[in-house]
C-alpha cells in the first residue's frame, strides 16, 4: 500500500508539473564567479523534484540496508516458534493416538527448537515410557528438570505416574510427598496418592486421602462409599487376630459403615473367629433390623450369646416376614440344636432343604441324625453333602 501510494504521488505530482510547464515561459540564472549556469524554470522544478525523489529513495535503501541483519533474524525466530509450535502439536497428536515413535521425534525436535522445553520434554518422556525405553524416559524426565525447572509440578506429577505404571510405589510415594510440600491438597495428586496407598495397603491413609478429597469436593460420591468401604474391608481383615483394636476400630466407624450389609458382615465373622459371638451377634442384630440380608441370617447360628432364647425369639420373629429364606431357617435350625430342641431343629434344617437346597444344612441335618442315633438318614445326607461340594468344584 505504501508504494502504491508513492507512485500515485509521483505521477501526480509529474501531472502537475508538465501542466505547469505547459503555461511557464520564465527561466533561472545561477552565477557563481566564473561559472553561470541558466535553465529554464520548466526544467529546474523537473529537477527539483527528481533529487527529491532520487533522495527519497536512497535514503529509504539506506535505512533498508541497516534493518536487514535485525529483520533476517526476526524472520528466521519467527520460523523457529512456528516449526517447534507445529513439532511440538504433532508430539500431542501422535501421543493421543498411540503413535508413540513418531511422538518422541517430534517431541524431540519441539525439544531442539527450544519451543514449551518443559512440555515437550514431558512429552517425550510419556511416550518413550510407552515404548518401555526406561532409560530414554529418565532423560527426558532429567531433561525437564534441567531446561524447565519452574514446571516442577508437571513434572513430578508425571514421574509419580509413570512410576505407578510401573509399580513402582515406594518411588511413586516419595516423588508425591515432595509434591505435597510444593503444592498441598493438589486434586489430581491425591487422586495420585491414593492409588498408591492402596497399592501399598496403607488403609489408614488412604482414609486420610479420602477424607482431604471429600473436603475439597475432588471425589464422585459414589466413588468416595465404595473406597471407604474398602479401606474399612480391608483394616477389619488387617486387625483380625487382635480383639481389642477391632472392637476399638468397629466402634470409632460411622454408623452409615457399620450398618452396610457387606462390612457387617465381614465384621460380624471376624467377631466369631475372634471368640466374640455377643459384639457378632449385636452387629448382625442392627444390621438386619436396618436392611434385611440373606448372608447376614446365615450368620446368626454361628454366634450364640448367653441368652439363646432371647436369640431364638428374635430369629423366629423375623422369619413372620421371611419365610422362605433359606439362610435363616438354617440359622433357626443350629440355634434349636445349640438348645437341644432336636425335633424343632431337624424341621428347620429340612425347610431350609426344601427351600435352597445346599451342603451346610444337608450337613447339619446329618450331624443332628446322628447325634439321635438315626446312622441311615445321616449317611444319606452326608453323602448329599459331599455330592454339593464336588459339584462346587
Amino acid at each position: 500500500m505504501r508504494w502504491l501510494f508513492w507512485i500515485l504521488f509521483i505521477i501526480a505530482l509529474t501531472i502537475g508539473v508538465s501542466l505547469i510547464a505547459g503555461s511557464n515561459e520564465g527561466y533561472v540564472l545561477i552565477v557563481r564567479p566564473p561559472y553561470r549556469i541558466e535553465l529554464s524554470l520548466n526544467f529546474l522544478l523537473v529537477l527539483i523534484v527528481l533529487v527529491f525523489v532520487s533522495l527519497h529513495l536512497g535514503l529509504r535503501l539506506v535505512n533498508y540496508t541497516q534493518r536487514l541483519p535485525s529483520s533476517v533474524r526476526t524472520y528466521k525466530e519467527a520460523q523457529r516458534l512456528k516449526n517447534g509450535r507445529n513439532a511440538l502439536k504433532e508430539a500431542l497428536h501422535a501421543l493421543g493416538e498411540g503413535h508413540y515413535q513418531a511422538a518422541v521425534k517430534s517431541a524431540t525436535r519441539a525439544l531442539d527448537l527450544g519451543e514449551s522445553v518443559g512440555l515437550s520434554a514431558l512429552v517425550a518422556a510419556r511416550a518413550s515410557h510407552k515404548l518401555k525405553q526406561k532409560s530414554q524416559r529418565d532423560y527426558y524426565l532429567a531433561e525437564a528438570e534441567r531446561l524447565a525447572p519452574q514446571e516442577t509440578i508437571a513434572r513430578l506429577l508425571t514421574q509419580a505416574e509413570l512410576f505407578l505404571d510401573d509399580r513402582l510405589y515406594s518411588h511413586a510415594l516419595n516423588i508425591l510427598q515432595k509434591l505435597e510440600k510444593i503444592e498441598p491438597r493438589h486434586p489430581p495428586a491425591l487422586h495420585l496418592l491414593l492409588k498408591v496407598e492402596i497399592h501399598l495397603g496403607h488403609w489408614e491413609q488412604v482414609l486420610n486421602i479420602l477424607q482431604q478429597l471429600e473436603k475439597i469436593d475432588a471425589i464422585e460420591s459414589w466413588l468416595l462409599r465404595e473406597m471407604r468401604q474398602q479401606a474399612h474391608y480391608q483394616s477389619i481383615k488387617l486387625y483380625a487376630d487382635d480383639l481389642a483394636t477391632l472392637t476399638t476400630y468397629w466402634k470409632k466407624l460411622p454408623e452409615e459403615d457399620r450398618l452396610n450389609s457387606r462390612l457387617a458382615y465381614l465384621a460380624a465373622q471376624t467377631f466369631i473367629q475372634a471368640k466374640s459371638p455377643a459384639q457378632a451377634a449385636e452387629i448382625l442384630g442392627k444390621s438386619l433390623t436396618k436392611g434385611w440380608d440373606t448372608k447376614l441370617a446365615g450368620l446368626l447360628g454361628e454366634c450364640l450369646t448367653d441368652h439363646p432364647n432371647k436369640q431364638l425369639e428374635q430369629a423366629e420373629y423375623w422369619l413372620q416376614n421371611h419365610e422362605d429364606d433359606a439362610n435363616l431357617l438354617l440359622s433357626l435350625g443350629k440355634m434349636c440344636a445349640s438348645l437341644n430342641l432336636w425335633g424343632k431343629a431337624q424341621s428347620y434344617f429340612e425347610a431350609s432343604l426344601s427351600v435352597t437346597p445346599s451342603a451346610t444344612a444337608h450337613l447339619a441335618l446329618a450331624k443332628l441324625l446322628e447325634t439321635r442315633g438315626e446312622k441311615e438318614a445321616a449317611y444319606q445326607h452326608y453323602r448329599a453333602s459331599t455330592q454339593f461340594l464336588q459339584d462346587a468344584t
